[in-house]
């Protein structure tokens, strides 16, 4: 993984474990606009809890491990962007990211997607991306539009959420489709 720089106020950097502190106050600082949308939230309880979520990520022994990067946006922390549940077999992987509320409407997200997918066209062999959003949270919806990703359909009860499952809208982008939008 190598730092990506997405513009003169964005970067993205792999997350590491000196950044529990920053995470974990994020979402701590954010749960009632977090919650409703990311089922990981309500077991983030602690910083320790966020430490394990980055050990787990991060260690070199968990195989094809997800690539997730914090976003500093003019160096302050945002949220953080990754790639997760790859599947190396089959050239795909999923884009999953959040941002804390204070970002919203910047363009932050959106950049940093553009930069993922660009990092993930042109270096991993991929073919294939993925975003799943929440039936209803429109907002995260708007970024695979906004991207030139297809809409494919209603993934039914496809994440847990507290004790109940929601649906999942589900947006895809093709290499090929990819290569025709930034040849325009």
């Amino acid at each position: 993984m190598e730092r990506l720089i997405v513009n003169s106020k964005i970067e993205l950097e792999p997350l590491k474990f000196s950044h529990a502190f920053q995470v974990f106050q994020a979402i701590d600082r954010n749960r009632k606009f977090l919650e409703p949308w990311l089922p990981f939230v309500q077991d983030t309880e602690t910083q320790e809890d966020t430490e394990n979520f980055i050990q787990s990520v991060t260690s070199p022994n968990s195989g094809d491990r997800d690539e997730v990067y914090v976003i500093w946006f003019e160096n302050r922390f945002a949220g953080l962007v990754g790639l997760k549940d790859t599947d190396r077999v089959n050239m795909k992987t999923e884009i999953g990211y959040w941002i804390t509320e204070q970002m919203i409407g910047q363009g932050v997200v959106t950049l940093s997607t553009k930069r993922l997918i660009e990092y993930v066209f042109s270096s991993s062999g991929m073919n294939r991306i993925v975003i799943r959003c929440g039936v209803g949270n429109k907002k995260s919806a708007a970024i695979p539009k906004r991207l030139g990703f297809t809409f494919e359909g209603i993934e039914r009860e496809g994440e847990k959420h507290r004790r109940k499952f929601i649906d999942l809208e589900v947006y895809s982008l093709l290499k090929a489709e990819y290569n025709l939008l930034v040849s325009c």
